[in-house]
């Protein structure tokens, strides 16, 4: 029988390598960037055209290499950062494997400049497909310069599974941020399709963080600081009112190398429980210092997944440093008995020089003046206050005669113009008519006055405001019974009859398709209307953000936005539409920018399709909330009113029938 195995060809090999390491443009940003902050850069430059697929340029100020070492490092398995097997446990480098540009030269045309600093010339080379092409003396400036073009370009299939240039310029953004960050001391500057997106100078990791994610993040961050034997971390976490639907703004930095860890991540939400809304994302910037010999990097070709020898002991001092620095700096409640709050140094004050105090004497004082006007205001009180024996034996019913009956009565019930004069004669004749005891002797004294016999008077019918009586414009006979033809099971689900049986509405999915006809229509067909805001809404984003919320202005607009202002890192808003509580403004186009940011593209995708399912999903009504009988109704005619009812904008079902039959069955 013939020998069927047999050796791959290096150009083979190195595709099929190349499937493994190089994924798409950003992975070839990732790996230029590494290899350039390996050789001692301090000044990294970064230019892509069409979101990395035409071209991806690196350019370093760093050592540079000679001739051969320039015409090796395409080779597989070629590396300068190890040595031996031991070495893979005490790396301090961030690649190691030799599979990079041998990946990367295999699939695309690579332009290489390289010069060493004791050089006066450089190096060229040219390769297209593991190919070399050119090697010749350039003249070059002291570093490396790298160009990757036309990627993908014998591997058509790859190239097609690419996604759209928003999407792929979302990772290359990814890839840059992460390695921008692990490396404040390092001038980073990026260009896309000839503009300048970032440039961060070199400064603190504050800065940096700030530098990218736009000048409000300053105020959002809360510093982590914790050294022990085993981790050191450093950086800072987000506020919890500013915690996000999304995890962008999530970064583990394991000795300066960037990483994902679900089990790390959840040690910072435990930290965060009970101070984040239901849904929302804590965002941090973390360093974690360990020791190298305790990790293996070695797990995955991106180097992104790491394993620790004891992760249970990491966990537990993350979490604490994070609860340790919340509580530090007032962001979580703290329940201590012992302590008196009031005794505390205010935050401010604590750098402050501590002064004497100064005595301050009010030389205007005087206790005496204050003293008499108090016993004045006592004597007027106590005089204010006095009353006879004969107004407390009238006040009850004590010797009181029929006119004293009657004055009370007309004056406090059934007031009449005889009664409003005696009354204001009394006011003013106070002290004298305390002396009258009957009618003559009042005549006698006002003879000027005409006195008012007293009538027999009735108090059965005196009214008061609490015997308010309602009448029904309709009798008990005529009352129509209105009958509830829908009802909610558990906040979620919406129950309605039908001729045939029941229908099962699912609230949520049944108003966002209401919703997202509704938008797609202002969109299209009419001008949609925008209520305007008192005060300008103001929202701060990061330099990505803001390039999407540039891109979708104007469908923003024909469904209510007005913009009144669109600068660096701020969006100024006056008018939103009716339907859109200004409360939610800013986590409708958070969720906008990330369902652009992560939508695959095909043959039916449009900017406005996609905002508006944003924001139905947005808007919709969510699980969980209680609806009345006719806001149930109102959502159910609506549903039906739509030309695709049966399905979300998800292409999810909205409702489902149950006829009498199927009922029946149940109860066989």
């Amino acid at each position: 029988m013939a020998d069927i195995i047999q050796l791959l060809p290096d150009h083979v090999a190195n595709q099929i390598a190349a499937g493994e390491v190089v994924q798409r443009p950003a992975s070839v940003v990732k790996e230029l960037l590494e290899n350039a902050i390996d050789a001692g850069a301090t000044t990294i430059k970064l230019i892509i055209k069409d979101a990395g697929k035409t071209l991806v340029q690196v350019i370093d100020d760093g050592k540079g290499m000679s001739a051969t070492d320039a015409r090796l490092s395409f080779e597989r398995h070629a590396t300068s950062k190890i040595r031996s097997a031991e070495d893979l446990f005490l790396l301090n480098t961030k690649g190691f494997r030799g599979e990079a540009l041998a990946s990367i030269a295999a699939i695309a045309h690579v332009e290489l400049r390289t010069k060493q600093e004791t050089d006066d010339v450089g190096t060229g080379i040219a390769i297209e497909g593991s190919k070399v092409v050119a090697q010749e003396v350039v003249v070059t400036p002291t570093g490396t310069s790298i160009s990757v073009k036309n990627l993908f370009f014998n591997i058509p299939a790859r190239r097609n599974f690419l996604k759209s240039d928003n999407v792929e310029l979302r990772h290359v953004l990814d890839e840059f941020h992460r390695v921008a960050l692990a490396h404040p001391d390092i001038h980073f500057a990026m260009y896309n399709n000839g503009s300048e997106t970032f440039n961060l100078p070199v400064g603190n990791y504050r800065q940096r963080i700030v530098n990218i994610f736009g000048t409000r993040t300053n105020e959002k961050l809360v510093p982590v600081e914790e050294d022990t034997e085993v981790l050191k971390v450093s950086g800072f976490v987000g506020k919890p009112e500013f915690a996000k639907k999304t995890r962008n703004e999530q970064y583990f930095f394991v000795n300066d190398r960037f990483i994902k860890s679900a089990y790390l991540n959840h040690a910072i939400n435990a930290a965060f429980d009970g101070l984040l809304k239901n849904g929302t994302n804590p965002s941090y910037f973390l360093k974690l210092t360990v020791d190298p010999q305790s990790i293996d990097i070695n797990i995955h070709p991106t180097k992104t997944e790491i394993k620790f020898d004891d992760e249970h002991t990491l966990y537990a001092l993350l979490r604490s440093a994070v609860k340790h620095s919340l509580g530090q700096f007032n962001i979580a409640p703290v329940l201590d008995f012992d302590r008196d709050a009031s005794l505390d140094t205010p935050y401010e004050l604590e750098k402050k020089p501590v002064k004497n105090p100064t005595i301050e004497v009010d030389r205007d004082y005087n206790p005496f003046k204050e003293e008499v006007n108090s016993i004045v205001r006592a004597i007027a009180q106590k005089s204010d206050q006095a009353v006879s024996w004969d107004s407390l034996s009238r006040d009850l019913g004590v010797g009181i005669s029929d006119n004293d009956i009657y004055k009370k009565a007309n004056s406090e019930f059934i007031p009449s113009p005889e009664s409003e004069l005696k009354h204001v004669y009394h006011e003013e004749q106070t002290e004298q008519e305390e002396e009258y005891e009957d009618e003559e002797t009042y005549e006698e004294t006002n003879p000027q006055t005409e006195f008012v016999s007293p009538q027999p008077q009735n108090f059965n019918h005196i009214k008061f405001e609490a015997e308010e009586e309602t009448m029904s414009a309709f009798t008990e006979e005529n009352k129509v019974e209105q009958k509830q033809t829908t009802y909610q099971l558990h906040n979620k689900y919406i129950v309605s009859t039908i001729k045939s049986g029941m229908l099962l509405i699912d609230q949520n999915k049944a108003h966002q398709r209401i919703l997202y006809e509704k938008f797609l229509r202002n969109m299209t067909v009419k001008e949609a209307v925008s209520q305007q805001l008192l005060f300008p809404l103001q929202l701060h984003f990061s330099n990505q953000e803001m390039q999407v919320i540039r891109d979708l202005k104007n469908d923003l607009e024909q469904t209510g936005f007005i913009f009144a202002k669109i600068q660096a890192g701020l969006v100024e808003i006056t008018g939103v539409p009716v339907s859109v509580p200004e409360s939610e403004v800013s986590i409708i186009l958070e969720q906008l920018i990330s369902d652009v940011e992560n939508e695959v593209p095909d043959s039916s995708f449009s900017a406005t399709d996609l905002m508006a399912k944003s924001m139905a999903k947005s808007l919709a009504i969510k699980t969980g909330q209680a609806l009345e009988k006719e806001e149930q109704e109102h959502l159910v005619n609506q549903l039906f009113a739509c030309k695709e009812p049966s399905v979300s904008p998800a292409n999810r079902t909205t409702f489902i029938t149950m006829t009498v039959d199927e009922l029946d069955k149940k109860f066989i």
